[in-house]
Order: C-alpha cells, then structure tokens, then sequence
C-alpha cells in the first residue's frame, strides 16, 4: 500500500513537470498569436454598483476577512499602487480619460434592412444602454455594453454588427487585422453610421526584447493603418496592451497620448493591466487611462483580487470587463452553477445572461461575446445570443441574489489573463498551468 501511494505521488508530480513544461511553450505560441494580426485576450474599499438601470449606489457591505489567495493579491495590489496616489495630485496635461458615474442615453441606431427580421418571440431590449460620460475635452460618451468580435473573421464581425445594431448596441469592441477588417467592411456598406458607433480596438503587444523607440514606432504606424483600412479619422478608444519592460509601456503611451492630442482617437485605456503594469504607466502618464480592459466573472469577487479598486481609488481608471463566462473558452463551473441556475430560473434568464448582469450591477461596464461559441458568428446562436445579451438593462437582480454572487469564491481566476509574462499567471505560464493542476 505505502509502494502504491508513492507510486501515485510520483505521478502527480511526473504530470505536473509535464504539464510546465507544455505550458512554456504553450506560453511562447500564445504570445505569437497575440503578437499578429489575428490576436483576440484584509481591507475592502468601497466600490460603485449600479442598483437598477438609472441610479448607482455605494456597495458598502464589508466581505468577511481571511487571507485567502485573493486577499493576497488585493493587498499585493494595493501596496504596489499606494507611492503613487501622492505623485497623482501632481497636475495633469488635462484628465482627459478620468471617469464620472454619470449615465446617459446613447444615440439609438436605425434598424437596417439588410439584417434579418426577428421573429414574434425574439426578446427586443426596452431599455436603453447607459453610457460613462469621460471627463475631458468633448466628454466622451462611453456605451456600458460592447460587443466583442474576438477571434472572428472578417465576415463573421461583420455580421456580428449587423446583428448588434438591431438591437441598439453601438459600441464595437474589436482586434486589429481580420476583425477590424470586418468593422471597415460594415463601415463601407453603411456610411452613414460613424457618428453612431463607438469604435474600440487595441494596440498589438510589441515583441519581447523590443526597444522602447521601436514599440513607439510600432505602435504609432499601427495607429495610422487602421485608421487607413477602416477610411475614418478617428476611432473612439484605443487601449493598450503591457509589457514585461517598463520603458516600453511608458513610451507606448507617450503615442497614445500623442494620438489624442492629435485628434486620431477620442479615449484611451489599457487592456489586462496587472498593478505592476499601472505602476509603470501612472508614473509617466501626462493623461490618464479611462479604463483597465480585464476579466471579470462570478467567483472573482466584486473587488476583481483588488485590482479594481487599485485602478479606480488610486487613479480613476474604470473597470470594463470581458469574460463573464469564463475565457478563453466558457467555463463549466458558471455555466453549470447551481446558484446562476436557480437565479436565472427565477427571472427567466440564462445562466450567461445572469453573469452577465451581475458585472453590470456591480458599475462596471462589459464586452459580450456573441454566444458560447466563441470566436465566432455563425447563424441564429450568434443573432439570438446577442439579441438576449442586449437586453441585461431591462431586469435586475435582487440584493440578496446580488450578496450570493458576490460572496462566491470559486471558479476564481487571473483578472490579467492575456497579459504579457510582465504580469503574473499569464496565459499559458507555467504558474498558470499549476493552477489548473490544482
């Protein structure tokens, strides 16, 4: 007996080296893939969470205290972030990207005729999506739902947005290369409709070990190809991805900032930014990012590991959150919840709608993906997933039900998933892999 245990000790550890030694190169395709054009990825501080569709409100209910692994993290995260909340009261260029919790109504699209007419028992959104009003010049508006065409291809984002602006959405949420060739397809068939779209994209991570002067330069011809491709002046947001090198991420910005003041986009934020990447960018940043581009889901907790608070307490950078089902695929843990079961039965909804709406109700603005079928846009699962997913403004969860969420603490997961090897936990990464062991 005592043989067969060490035997199946020996296993476990043989398959976990196993396992790491995969996840490193697993780790190196990943960051090829997001480096080309067809890239997709013991103290509670009070936060902001939207009640019903028109009002927020102060969540203000402590958590109980215990140093788990995320109250690990979240003190980690606010000790890396706390020198800098004094070097902030420093003045500005201007806080162009510093968040309010004013909501408005955005601008409703035009049905067109071109996309396919729902049937009797399509649900239809009655609601309008709320918008974030950024401070700055213009004060941009900022829709709360996007959709997000991660993965597609250039007909499926096409499509896709056809299938979203049926049901009033406007905030596109896209990658660079095939999907941003398909927006620039839907531009071209309707051009009428740029002033009525919020275009969101991305800045492609520069390769490891590139200089800081060559990733500006990157970053700076990106900038001016996509405007090209997609024939516009200006898109609404860019967001920008991390770095394992400080210097890179501090001149990347510099270009964001650059494009702002030149008119070629209207926002900027950063996308799976972990505490040590926000060091980086608030130490040099003339203008603030609007937002963190990161994942969010049940079992994370309301406080996202303290790195929602870090962004939003120390320098006002809002949460927009992807995931809310899991990434990079759905999660069988959320999507077979018994506790998003029973809620949802309650209300009538999906499990993924009540995820989703959880996000929502906690003030953080959300990207959707079409359905479970991820990366893609195929027929009446990506119409109807949209069309249900379009209407999360128009119920609301309970306080109670709201408590039971919150209080979840599994499936957790790394807020910065797609972040480069900078970040802790990576896609990928052999620590990554361990926890998928575990």
């Amino acid at each position: 007996m005592a043989t067969m245990a060490a035997m199946r000790g020996g296993r476990h550890w043989v398959g976990a080296l196993i396992i790491i030694s995969f996840s490193s190169l697993l780790h190196q395709a990943v960051n090829g893939f997001l480096l080309s054009p067809r890239q997709s990825v013991c103290h509670k501080i009070t936060i902001v969470r939207a009640k019903n569709k028109s009002q927020v409100d102060d969540a203000s209910s402590p958590s109980p205290c215990h140093l788990s692994r995320r109250s690990a993290i979240a003190i980690g995260a606010t000790a890396a972030l706390a020198p800098l909340s004094l070097s902030l009261s420093t003045p500005l260029l201007y806080p162009a990207n510093a968040m309010t919790t004013e909501l408005s109504t955005p601008i409703m699209s035009q049905q067109k005729e071109s996309t396919p007419t729902p049937t009797p028992n399509d649900p239809k959104p009655t609601t309008s999506i709320p918008n974030w009003t950024l401070r700055g010049k213009g004060g941009v508006e900022f829709p709360m739902l996007a959709l997000n065409t991660a993965g597609m291809s250039m007909e499926e984002t096409c499509q896709s947005i056809e299938f979203a602006r049926k049901e009033g959405m406007t905030h596109i949420d896209f990658h660079p290369g095939q999907e941003r060739d398909g927006v620039a397809k839907y531009l071209s068939k309707h051009k009428d409709e740029r002033g009525l779209l919020f275009l969101n994209t991305k800045i492609r991570m520069a390769p490891r070990g590139t200089s800081p002067k060559d990733a500006a330069n990157l970053a700076r011809d990106q900038i001016d190809e996509d405007l090209s491709i997609l024939n516009v002046k200006n898109v609404d947001m860019l967001m920008l991805r991390d770095s394992p090198d400080p210097k890179v991420i501090q001149s990347q910005w510099a270009v964001m900032e650059e494009a702002l003041a030149e008119g070629k986009t209207r926002s900027i934020g950063v996308i799976n930014y972990c505490p040590s990447a926000l060091k980086s960018v608030l130490q040099t940043a003339r203008v603030l990012p609007a937002v963190n581009y990161i994942m969010v889901h049940v079992g994370m907790g309301d406080d996202v590991h303290g790195l929602r608070a870090a962004g939003e307490n120390v320098a006002g950078i809002r949460t927009f959150a992807y995931g809310q089902t899991g990434e990079p695929y759905p999660t069988t843990e959320i999507m077979n919840n018994p506790i998003l079961q029973r809620i949802g039965k309650a209300h009538g909804k999906s499990t993924e709608e009540v995820a989703l709406r959880w996000v929502l109700q906690n003030g953080m603005a959300a990207s959707i993906r079409p359905s479970s079928s991820f990366g893609r846009c195929v027929g009446e699962e990506c119409r109807l997933g949209i069309a249900k997913q379009a209407c999360c403004f128009d119920w609301t969860l309970t306080e109670k039900e709201m408590v039971k969420l919150d209080a979840m603490e599994s499936p957790d997961d790394n807020p910065t998933l797609f972040s480069s090897a900078g970040c802790p936990g990576a896609f990928g990464s052999p620590a990554w892999a361990l926890g998928r062991v575990r």
